[in-house]
């Protein structure tokens, strides 16, 4: 099953987004399945302009994007009516989705790259997993503090690397963007304790965030090789725990 955005055509995002979509295309081919509905309701939480709202609603499903940035909503809906499809738009954070969204209504929840921003990662999941239907899921994708260390070893940067290492949100520094990162049993831990079952984890952008950008555009057929190293590399035991991100389901 190929992924939206990701048909192996050329270019970097096709490049990063390749597992989770392949991730995300079969749970919800799973989730119509079993639910007999074609049209799902997903929400996705800090969507901001919409790299996978978009692409879901094209696919028919119906979609809720919630960031706390109007200009990224406002980004959003020129994208979806560039694209031809209705997204809805709501203005709000993590904390607030019990409050602009109905307990019980949805099918899948998208986490991407919002635990590391948020003041309370296991109570923005906790609020997540409420919105949920029996069988729902949320897909949580987060920074990886093990793939921090490498990069910053391999700039040069050997004292921050080791700090990453030692610092228990994985931090490099005081001017570290990211205020914490998540290794693979952290999230797992995060999920259980708020009360979602832990899927399989993937490594995302094992490879795609150490080679130059020159190599996938000046060789053909390098970004679909790529890809495919990517798909084989993220549920490999070693190669999956030094991916960029990690990727995972938690299932209610």
């Amino acid at each position: 099953m190929h992924a939206v955005g990701t048909s192996r055509q050329p270019g970097a995002p096709a490049v990063r987004t390749a597992v989770v979509w392949d991730v995300l295309r079969a749970a919800l081919a799973d989730r119509v399945a079993v639910t007999g509905r074609d049209r799902l309701d997903i929400v996705d939480a800090g969507g901001g302009t919409g790299g996978f709202a978009v692409p879901l609603a094209a696919l028919g499903h119906a979609v809720t994007v919630v960031d706390p940035s109007p200009d990224s909503l406002a980004a959003l809906e020129r994208r979806a009516a560039e694209a031809g499809v209705g997204v809805r738009a709501l203005q709000g954070d993590a904390a607030d989705l019990g409050e602009l969204l109905p307990a019980d209504g949805t099918d899948l929840v998208l986490c991407h790259s919002v635990l590391e921003y948020v003041e309370d990662p296991g109570g923005a999941l906790a609020a997540m997993a409420r919105l949920l239907r029996e069988g729902g899921m949320v897909s949580v994708l987060a920074a990886n503090p093990l793939a921090a260390a490498l990069h910053r070893s391999v700039s040069g940067r050997f004292d921050e690397a080791l700090k990453v290492l030692g610092d228990p949100e994985g931090r490099w520094g005081d001017r570290d963007p990211t205020p914490r990162r998540f290794t693979r049993e952290s999230l797992v831990r995060l999920l259980g304790a708020s009360g979602l079952r832990p899927g399989e984890v993937h490594g995302v952008r094992v490879f795609a965030d150490l080679v130059p950008s020159r190599l996938l555009d000046g060789e053909p057929g390098a970004a679909g090789a790529l890809i495919a190293l990517e798909q084989a590399a993220a549920e490999h035991p070693v190669l999956r725990d030094i991916a960029s991100q990690l990727h995972i389901l938690g299932h209610r």
